[in-house]
């Protein structure tokens, strides 16, 4: 997973970049993968008038469209950031694998993103969730990404 697992992870951040100038969301990017083949790329559009679409969700209703299914059992999904609560119930629900993520919810927070404090590990716990847990070798990347739209003039924060 190292090596095209990085791959998959800058296609997030690629895509996640397009909200540096469009301003649909905050700089948030998800890349659904399967067998080695990626399934969906998205990014965060909750500014277009849908609080629920994160990356993770829009990624996960893309994957689900193309594949005829809400099982995306065998998927990793790679996500610039790691996904709230919302997207990690809905990733667990959906049967998704593995979340490879780059950045953490604090960081996020950090920002003055409105999130709950509530780690992927511990929703894992609280939800005796089989998902595996990965911190991207490209969370750096990720980081940037982040310190890019902190530096943008005018941007909303939700």
């Amino acid at each position: 997973m190292a090596r095209s697992g990085s791959r998959f992870m800058r296609l997030a951040v690629r895509e996640a970049r397009r909200n540096l100038k469009s301003m649909d969301g905050g700089p948030f990017g998800a890349c659904i993968v399967k067998g080695g083949r990626v399934i969906a790329v998205s990014r965060n559009t909750v500014l277009t008038g849908d609080a629920t679409c994160h990356a993770e969700i829009n990624a996960i209703r893309i994957a689900s469209r193309k594949m005829g299914t809400f099982d995306l059992s065998g998927c990793v999904i790679y996500s610039t950031t790691e996904p709230c609560p919302m997207c990690f119930t809905a990733l667990h629900w959906a049967r998704v694998g593995t979340i490879v993520y780059g950045t953490t919810i604090r960081d996020a927070q950090k920002l003055g993103f409105n999130e709950f404090a509530v780690s992927n590990a511990r929703m894992k716990t609280l939800g005796k969730s089989g998902v595996r847990l990965v911190k991207s070798r490209v969370a750096g990347e990720c980081g940037k990404l982040l310190a890019q739209w902190s530096a943008l003039p005018h941007k909303e924060v939700y």
